[in-house]
């Protein structure tokens, strides 16, 4: 690419009669994001070293209402009818990121065999089982993601936001990083708001990503810890990956790129591990937010539209007093089980990383009730 850039530059005089007039160049990253690194090691940036570029310009996303016109584009041409649930579902998803949503609207229409039948009404359902075929075959735009998170620039800004951080050393992030971050799509900044991630399913793939070896080298099964309804037995889980954390933490958390976050997770790598047995998990996290909120979503028989177990888990670091961290987790935790609505249960999770106390004193489980509800409290 600097090669290129170098040809664009000795060519520039010679416009328009020896060379072109204007050149578009197309890619993931701004021309000014290109670096020369000079024999006694110093940076020169790509606008300095070619001032060669007259304006970037970004593809913009789609709107809600161009994603509703696009797929009625589908339902003219074929007579294939989306229910209007869809459309909530596909935003959020994707907030109107184009290359998602084309994916979404591919998968649930051609690549789903049984729904070439244009007969087939499409459902939420049907979004959401498109989605996790989208995140689990790491198509090109996933894989590209996947590689940028390796990157030391894109590590500096996702990394406090998964480990929710609220220290201000960690949240004195570069200008150019957070920059470069969000021209390649992966965040979004807003007036008088923390950067986060760009779409849910960014939000979804980052962390499965960043543990997909994790998961590959468990042994946990999926099987082990179904009740006969099918639903999820998350006593069980939990209590296992108590002893599992335990003996596994300090070796596992150490070997991960982004360690900060290390405790969140390692609890969902293994999380991942049993619902990708059959279902789903909903995440939300970000710098400032001192925890992280997961919903596991689990349909309990195979055909679309049955009923669902959903169970919230509430992920904090342990920072002060004990007692102040679990009424501090028990109002974030029943606040956002009543914004998901119809929870068959919760739990609050507290990672004690000081290493002030024997593991003895960090493993401990209770039932603490919050407004009528009750919440299960898990120190690790």
């Amino acid at each position: 690419m600097v090669s290129v850039l170098r040809q664009l530059r000795s060519g520039y005089p010679n416009r328009p009669a020896a060379f072109p007039q204007s050149v578009i160049l197309c890619g993931v990253r701004d021309v000014r994001d290109y670096r020369i690194v000079l024999s006694n090691q110093d940076i020169v940036t790509g606008g300095s070293a070619f001032n060669i570029k007259a304006e970037s310009l970004r593809l913009g996303n789609f709107s809600r209402e161009d994603i509703h016109e696009l797929f009625m584009q589908h339902t003219r041409e074929t007579g294939q009818v989306f229910d209007e649930s869809c459309f909530p579902v596909i935003w959020s998803a994707t907030e109107g990121q184009p290359w998602l949503v084309n994916a979404i609207g591919r998968e649930v229409t051609y690549k789903m065999r049984e729904n070439r039948d244009r007969s087939v009404r499409i459902t939420p359902e049907m979004i959401d089982r498109a989605i996790e075929n989208i995140i689990y075959r790491r198509d090109t735009h996933i894989d590209i993601l996947i590689d940028k998170l390796k990157e030391e620039r894109v590590r500096r800004v996702i990394q406090p936001m998964l480990a929710n951080s609220d220290n201000a050393d960690d949240n004195l992030i570069p200008t150019d990083d957070i920059q470069y971050v969000e021209d390649m799509g992966l965040i979004k900044r807003e007036r008088g708001k923390s950067i986060r991630i760009s779409n849910n399913i960014y939000r979804e793939i980052i962390p499965r990503e960043l543990t997909w070896s994790t998961q590959e080298m468990m042994t946990q099964e999926p099987l082990w810890y179904m009740n006969p309804d099918n639903s999820i037995n998350m006593e069980k889980l939990l209590l296992d990956f108590q002893q599992f954390f335990r003996q596994n933490a300090d070796s596992w958390i150490g070997s991960f790129d982004y360690a900060e976050a290390g405790p969140q997770l390692l609890l969902q790598a293994f999380l991942q591990r049993v619902v990708n047995g059959g279902g789903y998990i909903d995440r939300e996290y970000g710098l400032g937010r001192r925890r992280t909120d997961l919903l596991i979503r689990k349909p309990l028989t195979d055909g679309y539209g049955g009923p669902v177990q959903r169970i919230v888990l509430e992920l904090k670091i342990r920072r002060g007093a004990m007692e102040t961290v679990i009424a501090e987790g028990l109002e974030q935790t029943f606040a956002y089980m009543d914004l998901c609505g119809s929870v068959d249960e919760g739990h609050l999770i507290i990672f004690d990383r000081s290493g002030e106390r024997t593991w003895d004193e960090r493993i401990w489980h209770e039932c603490r009730s919050f407004a009528g509800r009750d919440i299960m409290v898990w120190g690790m």
